[in-house]
């Protein structure tokens, strides 16, 4: 559902900016922000360095570019 919202032009500013660095448009970059933020606030102890990785492991899952940890393993 798409819905028309007012953002300061400070956001709509930084959002351009690093959406160029990471390849994203600036609607895309608000929702990364948003995503990562609302993970953040669910999971106050998670740093975002492993938030992001969590992110990536899940893709890499769906793509079926993942293998099972095997518990108890030494090889």
């Amino acid at each position: 559902m798409a819905t028309t919202v007012k953002l300061s032009d400070e956001l709509i500013k930084d959002a351009r900016r690093f959406g160029e660095v990471y390849s994203r448009s600036i609607p895309k970059q608000i929702e990364y922000w948003s995503r990562i933020g609302k993970i953040a606030e669910e999971n106050p102890d998670l740093s975002f360095d492993f938030i992001t990785a969590i992110l990536m492991a899940r893709q890499e899952a769906r793509e079926g570019d993942a293998t099972p940890y095997k518990f108890g393993s030494s090889s």
